[in-house]
């Protein structure tokens, strides 16, 4: 029986951040929708940027792009990689986005008269924000997350906001998981709940309840700790889960499973718990991921490698695309600012594949090019993604094309031959934020292409997120030379993808096709491209034996 209008979870955290409050809350839901349930999860983040867009990837990790051009916070894309279901800009607020709200009424005279205020102006908009997905009439349950700790001074306008609500909805439509850290101290052997208790304490005194304690842990909560916790942080026995740690983020779900969590959770919102979740799939997908008949390893040429968060929805891809292809994935993290034309052999000996990462900046640009050189003379499965397909056409038209100078204007606004221009669209931009060509765009693919058959289908959409182009002016020497542009945005005649007839796996895509990649539905360009890969590998170890012989 489905509720008569949406119930809301409030995920909360305590005691320290990166905790993995993004993924429980996606294992929640992935636990409720194969319960048969409608789920959502949106995220709100207490930093005043207005979105991450113009944020360094090491401070905040990778930027997600969703259908509708939202730039946002990289667990957006676990929402959408767990429920297999896409998100939208009303899935992700920032206290930037409040203020702004807020203030642009003030300007208008919405406010006339009143003293504008955090209680009740700013924590209005927030509920406000918040009910917008429940008010669709789409979703049994929302799930809210609350970026940041309990206790921190930007996080205490969504923890009222959040007291507000449930007094609003009342207690069996709107629940409170909170997940805090129980550390282990090893010169004692023991597992320590005092900061579980300050954390609940602290987030009692905001006039929250937590229903649901989610523990995260190294070792295996004992019986008697659990009923510490239920005691001294007021929740049932019962409710106390554990969250210890796992050898893949896509065990987690099935973990909770195992203590009933999903099940706690319903009972807890009066919902229906007769029907199990239908888990055979995932756990297929598991069984896949961690016992591959194929191992192959991938090498990721970027800038920013020493944060593998900055490329967080890439790396889950091919962990999607292997287990598709029944192939463990090994990524290689290969800093683009350390490769030269006398390393470039080392640092990428034995890969099956290379992949040539998106990013922005000078930094890093010149070793992409050695990279992308190396890969084609070597004949090398290669995929590059954004500026690493802009890259792949700045090394051809040097060394193929003869252009030697040739450069993007984003590096090198003089360059002689700009065979990567600025849009024109984007010639008269000077706000940063937000302004690039984002979200969902048309893509024509040519039907005789290798990227059709990879497809399937003719017209496509994928995301975007830049601000330079192909420049058509050099179509024709690039055509000329095999490298063919077979997709194309059919209303503005923008490259898309580009793939070289020569080799069996080398395309560029400007597009960025790893945010459609779920565990449900591997994006079909990653499958095809491990598949590739695996093959070298094959192919090499059958020449190196024949040369043994």
């Amino acid at each position: 029986m489905k509720p008569e209008s949406a119930k809301y979870i409030f995920v909360t955290g305590g005691v320290t951040s990166s905790l993995g409050k993004g993924i429980v809350a996606s294992s929640l839901g992935m636990l409720l929708q194969a319960r048969g349930y409608s789920v959502t999860i949106q995220k709100l983040d207490p930093y005043l940027n207005v979105d991450p867009g113009t944020l360094n990837p090491y401070e905040h990790g990778e930027c997600y792009v969703t259908e509708d051009g939202a730039e946002t916070d990289l667990d957006l894309g676990h929402y959408e990689r767990f429920l297999n279901r896409t998100t939208s800009q009303a899935n992700n607020v920032t206290t930037g986005r409040i203020y702004q709200t807020v203030i642009e009424k003030e300007r208008r005279g919405d406010y006339l008269g009143k003293t504008v205020q955090i209680v009740p102006h700013i924590t209005n908009e927030i509920k406000r924000r918040i009910k917008l997905l429940g008010s669709s009439g789409k979703y049994d349950i929302i799930i809210t997350e609350i970026g940041g700790t309990v206790g921190d001074i930007e996080s205490l306008p969504y923890i009222e906001s959040v007291r507000q609500m449930i007094w609003d909805l009342g207690e069996q439509n709107s629940m409170v998981i909170h997940l805090t850290l129980v550390p282990y101290l090893a010169a004692s052997g023991e597992l320590k709940t005092k900061p579980t208790q300050h954390s609940v304490r602290q987030l009692m005194e905001s006039g929250i309840r937590a229903d649901v304690l989610v523990t995260r842990t190294e070792h295996h909560l004992p019986k008697d700790v659990k009923e510490k916790l239920a005691l001294f942080c007021n929740v049932k026995k019962q409710n106390v889960i554990e969250s210890i740690d796992a050898e893949s983020i896509y065990d987690v779900p099935v973990l909770l499973h195992d203590q009933q969590f999903d099940e706690v959770v319903l009972e807890t919102l009066d919902l229906p718990t007769a029907k199990e979740p239908e888990l055979e799939k995932w756990k297929n997908f598991l069984e896949r991921h961690k016992n591959p008949s194929n191992q192959v390893e991938i090498a990721l040429v970027g800038k920013y490698t020493s944060l593998q968060d900055s490329y967080k929805s890439i790396s889950e891809a091919l962990t999607h695309a292997g287990a598709e292809a029944d192939t463990g994935v090994k990524v290689r993290w290969v800093y683009s600012g350390d490769l030269s034309e006398e390393n470039i052999g080392e640092k990428l000996k034995g890969v099956g594949g290379i992949l040539i990462a998106p990013g922005f900046g000078d930094r890093g640009i010149e070793g992409k090019v050695i990279a992308a050189n190396y890969a084609r003379r070597n004949k090398i499965p290669t995929f590059g993604i954004c500026l690493g397909m802009q890259i792949m056409v700045i090394e051809f038209a040097r060394n193929v094309l003869g252009l030697e100078n040739a450069d993007t204007t984003e590096i090198n606004s003089q360059t002689e031959h700009p065979v990567i221009n600025l849009m024109e669209g984007q010639k008269n931009v000077t706000h940063k934020g937000g302004t690039m060509r984002l979200g969902n765009w048309n893509c024509q693919l040519e039907p005789s292409s290798q990227t059709y058959e990879i497809y399937g289908e003719e017209l496509i959409q994928e995301r975007h997120r830049h601000r330079y182009e192909f420049n058509n002016e050099y179509l024709d020497s690039f055509v000329n030379e095999q490298f063919m542009p077979v997709g194309k945005n059919p209303d503005t005649g923008l490259v898309e993808i580009l793939e070289y007839k020569n080799l069996p796996f080398y395309i560029g895509v400007q597009f960025h096709p790893e945010y459609r990649s779920t565990v449900a539905n591997p994006h079909p360009l990653f499958v095809k491209f491990i598949e590739a890969a695996l093959m070298q590998k094959q192919n090499e170890l059958i020449h190196a034996t024949r040369k043994k012989i």
